[in-house]
């Protein structure tokens, strides 16, 4: 597991996608085998990465970003045999469920063991409980030989063990421990002080 964090416009965002296109996985999330385009928005940084590879090749691999998760739910029910299809998400149309559970649905039921995945702050639209339950998952699939890379804000899943965490900003990436990372920070900051931040943030100029 690898964790990459930072500010919004940071290239956090840019370099996972970047990182899955170079692994031939769709620009727009899914995996490699599922293929759509919506608008061509994504940096050519991804043609310019060189892999270094070992010696395993990953049995199955995926793209979860928040943004086009509709767009990948869509596809699966547009597919030729569709109950096929979403047979390996648990079954159920990702339409018909909340933000939040279709992302569950992905990393609980279409990842597996040996994969290689790329998320893009998966933490989008679940609630604390649920990225404990993220965090479990994560965990199993990578005892399970599993390989993450994984750009987030969340600093409920920045504590997963074991796992390199690199901040990205203008000066490149730095790795940093988990006390350190910048939303472990901010949130140990918010919560030990509330009203000092508060005072601090809003008043007058």
């Amino acid at each position: 597991m690898t964790f990459l964090v930072g500010e919004n416009g940071s290239g956090k965002s840019t370099l996972v996608e970047a990182l899955a296109v170079a692994c031939k996985l769709n620009p727009e999330g899914g995996g490699r085998n599922l293929r759509h385009a919506t608008r061509e928005s994504h940096s050519r940084l991804g043609d310019h990465l060189r892999l270094v590879r070992g010696t395993r090749t990953p049995k199955t691999d995926f793209f979860l970003r928040a943004e086009s998760l509709y767009t990948v739910a869509t596809m699966l029910e547009e597919m030729p045999e569709p109950e096929k299809a979403l047979a390996a998400y648990g079954g159920t149309s990702l339409h018909e469920l909340s933000h939040g559970e279709s992302f569950l649905a992905v990393v609980l039921h279409r990842f597996g063991p040996d994969g290689f995945y790329v998320l893009d702050e998966p933490e989008a639209g679940i609630s604390p409980q649920n990225v404990l339950t993220l965090m479990r998952r994560i965990h199993q699939l990578a005892d399970q030989g599993s390989q993450f890379v994984i750009a987030t804000h969340s600093p409920i899943l920045l504590a997963l063990p074991d796992a390199p965490i690199h901040l990205c900003s203008s000066e490149g990436l730095t790795e940093v421990a988990y006390e350190d990372a910048p939303p472990v920070a901010f949130t140990r900051r918010m919560l030990t002080d509330p009203a000092g931040v508060l005072d601090a943030l809003l008043k007058p100029d």
